[in-house]
């Protein structure tokens, strides 16, 4: 039911004595505090001290906790984060209506339609507990989108996790990809793409990135601003509760240590049902404009949503605390601050339509109340129980905190990793047919590279009927317009192992990947997203391969013409002793592009339907096998130097790519990535049950490469394209004429795949390799 503006529905009764008001804190100034049980250094709490010219109270001095945290406030990243926006050219800015800096990116994809995306981390609460810690992650993600104005339509999920033989390995993958499925399920959101990866390095810090993309008309942008005196503060959706408390500013902002209870918070507790009715609620509320500004409430909960509403508006704010409707009656003013409870909005209403929005919201049955008011003091003030607890100038708390520029230097051991390539270290290379054999079936039962069946048919991918393509397919393809097809393609990637040999290349390359996953699908890469995945920024390891891998990402994206919109930093991904090789997980830059299609009927697939079509190999191979997934399965070797990056060869592919789908010239396109040629022919078989049949001829004398790297190589700007026969010379001539090397391998049919003069693998015993690895590991 809906709470009347005037009540105050949880007002605690009696009141709690002795509370810590602003006139105690001015009048006490050596009470001691425990501001390092919430996370700030000793001089950050002087800083806060300065600011405010005394003591914080305990309220503020948990807003301050969790603002100033590494995952609210970026303070390590921040200096260096800057460079993407200092690369966005005018062009770059075309299709871009909201950038960073808001919940989410609002990228233009025509005939006044816009789609909104951002990928996050949920990790740490993952790990404690992987059910929730995943579930929320899917929640927290779809209400930025939503407070962007947009209707949610898709989810994608990006997976890494320790060992598949390590014990507790079990425990993370079901209750991560349980809690996945189950909140997007409950949603009705189709889970169209994302990645699954095992390796040691996330034994203890397992990644669990979401995605969310929404649509909206140009007009329904909305953004998170707290102006216009007189405007009233509205929190609604779920009642405040104790789950969460301390996430952001703790569990997401540290590094995990063993027997430090003060690092492992409650986990927030989602419903998905209740989100689904908010979800809903919002849009009507859009749809009657009643909203003049709005918030979702994730990380830092009120202290978050409150603060940066009045930092990014023009006055100030005052909040009554009482009038926060609570689960738990109990809970004292900083716990109410700090509070990650899920399924809760802030809205900015003008008081002429508060009848409006509270009729909206009540038809609903969402819980509302309104506990504040915008105002021209420039100042964010809180009172409890009729007593002033917070003054602060909100900017200070939500924008102003530290910023650091932590020292950095390349680690001692990366000259090393990098000289260890596969050719120093001798490692064997299969050279007989039956050899060759062996290794591409090694491969592709390898827990990396094997069907992720078994977690995708644990997820809706087509609820909505909107959905074009999904997992397995390159990338996930929605239709936004069913009356014109207009839709979005969606791929994410990143190569933790590329990354650990070299940060900067490996963060161009993920870009690079998920570029060439959209283009496969005939979709023109428009924009993108990013999650930074490191280990502690108090580590000049690790902050060395969180600069280098920004400035390679931000230098990709300008050569590349696809600005950044939005994302994530997850720090503190490490447990291991500083200054080892092994002291965090491996760099992660998780890269999220979008790009747009006028018809997804006419979307690529990744796998042929048909026999009879010709295969044509688009770019040049090279021996280019460190950090491949041939020396990590068959060898356990990482070293050397990840493949090369030769973005211009990408730009040009990826405008073949679009084309010869505009035209419709092309029938299906996989791209080569991971395991190489001969991993992209056995998936683009399997996908329809459709074998085929190559010579290595044309690629070995071309490319000067034996077959073994012909197959295993993972040279980078490489797609298999299957096109009709009779359209094979258009599409010779297009790729020429873009630049893009060309070369014919072969044509569809048949129930194997046969690489001519080497080997045969019956579509049978593929698919049997392939689909049965994680059920008989997991279960």
């Amino acid at each position: 039911m809906t709470a009347p503006a005037s009540q105050a529905p949880s007002r605690p009764t009696p009141a709690v004595p002795n509370l810590d008001t602003v006139e105690s804190a001015a009048a006490t100034p050596d009470e001691v505090q425990p501001y390092g049980e919430l996370g700030l250094k000793e001089d950050e709490y002087q800083r806060i001290k300065d600011i405010l010219g005394r003591r914080p109270t305990a309220a503020e001095l948990a807003m301050y906790s969790v603002m100033w945290s590494e995952h609210c406030s970026y303070k390590s990243s921040k200096v260096h984060l800057s460079k993407f926006g200092e690369k966005v050219t005018d062009e770059m800015k075309e299709h871009l209506l909201v950038g960073i800096g808001e919940n989410a990116g609002v990228v233009d994809i025509g005939d006044g339609w816009a789609v909104t995306f951002k990928v996050e981390s949920h990790n740490h609460p993952s790990f404690v507990e992987p059910y929730q810690g995943a579930a929320t992650g899917v929640g927290g993600i779809v209400r930025d989108i939503i407070s962007m104005g947009a209707r949610p339509v898709a989810v994608m999920d990006q997976l890494r996790f320790g060992d598949v033989d390590h014990p507790d390995t079990a425990r993370v993958v079901h209750g991560v990809v349980s809690g996945v499925g189950g909140y997007g399920n409950s949603l009705g959101l189709p889970n169209i793409g994302g990645e699954l990866v095992f390796d040691g390095s996330y034994q203890g810090n397992p990644l669990v990135n979401a995605l969310c993309v929404g649509v909206l008309r140009h007009e329904d942008i909305h953004l998170a601003n707290a102006t216009g005196l007189g405007n009233k503060v509205v929190l609604f959706g779920a009642r405040t509760g104790g789950d969460g408390i301390g996430g952001a500013s703790i569990l997401a902002s540290e590094t995990f240590e063993d027997g430090v209870p003060a690092k492992r918070p409650s986990v927030q507790v989602g419903d998905p049902f209740m989100e689904k009715v908010l979800i809903e609620c919002c849009l009507e509320l859009f749809s009657a404009k009643v909203v003049e500004g709005i918030q979702d409430l994730g990380a830092a909960g009120i202290s978050c949503a409150t603060s940066e509403l009045a930092s990014n508006g023009d006055g100030g704010m005052h909040v009554e605390l009482d009038d926060v409707l609570l689960r738990d009656p109990t809970l004292n003013a900083g716990e109410i601050l700090m509070s990650e409870s899920q399924e809760r909005m802030m809205a900015v209403v003008r008081p002429d339509q508060l009848d409006a929005f509270l009729a909206i919201t009540g038809r609903w049955e969402v819980e509302t109340a309104v506990i504040g008011e915008v105002n021209g003091s420039g100042r964010l003030t809180i009172d409890h129980h009729g007593q002033r607890i917070v003054d602060v100038d909100p900017k200070t708390v939500a924008h102003e905190g530290p910023v650091y520029n932590r020292p950095y230097a390349r680690p001692a051991w990366q000259d090393g990793l990098q000289a260890d390539t596969t050719t120093a270290a001798g490692l064997a290379r299969p050279a007989s047919g039956p050899e060759l054999r062996e290794t591409a079936l090694r491969l592709l039962a390898s827990p990396n590279l094997a069907s992720k069946a078994w977690v995708t048919n644990q997820y809706d991918r087509f609820v909505q009927g909107n959905t074009a393509l999904a997992q397995p397919d390159d990338s996930g393809v929605v239709r936004v317009d069913e009356s014109t097809g207009l839709g979005v393609a969606l791929a994410t990637d990143a190569n933790g192992r590329y990354g650990k040999l070299d940060p900067r290349t490996g963060a161009a390359l993920a870009l690079a990947e998920a570029y060439r996953n959209v283009a496969t699908s005939g979709a023109k890469p428009l924009a993108v997203t990013d999650c930074l995945n490191f280990g502690s920024p108090e580590h000049p390891d690790s902050m060395w391969q969180l600069v280098e891998a920004i400035e390679g990402l931000a230098d990709a994206c300008q050569e590349l013409g696809v600005p950044v919109t939005g994302g994530n930093v997850s720090l503190y991904n490490g447990t291991g002793e500083p200054g080892q090789i092994d002291s965090s997980i491996h760099p992660t830059p998780v890269v999220g592009v979008l790009g747009v299609l006028d018809d997804v009927s006419t979307a690529l697939s990744s796998g042929w339907q048909t026999e009879g079509l010709s295969l044509l190999l688009l770019g040049t191979t090279r021996d280019e096998l460190d950090g491949s997934a041939w020396a990590d399965v068959v060898h356990s070797h990482l070293g050397g130097l990840p493949p090369r990056v030769d973005l211009a060869a990408e730009k040009a592919l990826a405008s073949a790519l679009v084309e010869a789908r505009s035209t419709g010239l092309a029938a299906a396109a996989h791209d080569l990535s991971e395991g190489g040629l001969v991993q992209a022919l056995l998936e683009a078989s399997l996908r329809f049950g459709v074998g085929a049949s190559v010579a290595l001829e044309g690629v070995t004398g071309r490319d000067k490469v034996d077959p073994f790297v012909a197959l295993f190589a993972e040279s980078t700007g490489r797609v298999i394209v299957a096109v009709d026969p009779e359209h094979e010379g258009e599409l010779t001539h297009l790729a020429e004429d873009a630049g893009v090397p060309v070369l014919r391998l072969g044509a569809t049919g048949g129930d194997a795949v046969v690489i001519e003069g080497q080997f045969e693998i019956p579509l049978s015993e593929a698919r049997e390799a392939h689909e049965a690895t994680l059920p008989r590991i997991f279960g």
